[in-house]
């Protein structure tokens, strides 16, 4: 019972961890770059599947409540949005993340590091998916936003005509770099460090 109740006082930390890691953002439109996948992930390592999932539902619940904690902000309107995929694969992806560092991850070795990295492509995917198709819904027959898109892969030289590629391209692809190299790095170090911290004083992660 109070191993339960320290993983939901964690399961909240968590949530704050990760709205903080929203407001470190770059507006390049309606999708910015934000650090919100460090959170992400780092909740799934640190709390296995299930408590990493939590942290992610509070972290909805209080967008929902209108605090400010999504990269755009909070309320209801943020979870209706355009963007709102995204969110409700943060969830996911956080249960992935920690499914996965329990197979991965034994004694903290490279090989543990490296492994537990490269799987965060695997975990990240219901995030992008869920971006991109919510994304894709609202941007179909709205002209703005598809110019939108249109210009962001201009900007990185993708002469692209088909709506849904460039959708997808400028969703997914182009955050793909700043996801893996930033944020999903810096979450596996930081896992690591405080792994080893914690272990050191005979805390056993779950």
């Amino acid at each position: 019972m109070v191993d339960d109740i320290k993983r939901v006082v964690l399961a909240i930390a968590m949530a704050l961890i990760t709205a903080i890691s929203a407001q470190l953002n770059f507006k390049v439109g309606p999708v910015p770059y934000t650090m919100q996948n460090f959170g992400v992930m780092l909740s799934g390592f640190l709390l296995g599947p299930w408590y990493g999932l939590l942290a992610m539902l509070i972290y909805t619940a209080l967008i929902a409540l209108s605090l400010p904690f999504a990269a755009g902000g909070g309320g209801l309107g943020v979870l209706i949005g355009p963007t709102a995929g995204f969110i409700y694969g943060f969830a996911i992806s956080a249960f992935l993340a920690g499914l996965l560092r329990r197979i991965i991850w034994r004694t903290g070795a490279p090989r543990d590091v490296i492994m537990l990295w490269l799987s965060t492509l695997i975990a990240v995917i219901p995030a992008y998916l869920l971006g991109f198709a919510v994304f894709y819904s609202f941007a179909v027959g709205n002209a703005k936003m598809l110019g939108w898109t249109d210009s962001v892969a201009k900007t990185f030289d993708l002469n692209l005509s088909d709506p849904f590629l460039i959708v997808f391209t400028t969703t997914v692809l182009v955050f793909l770099p700043q996801d893996f190299f930033v944020d999903h790095l810096l979450a596996v170090l930081v896992y690591r460090y405080v792994h080893d911290m914690i272990k050191q004083r005979g805390v056993e992660i779950d």
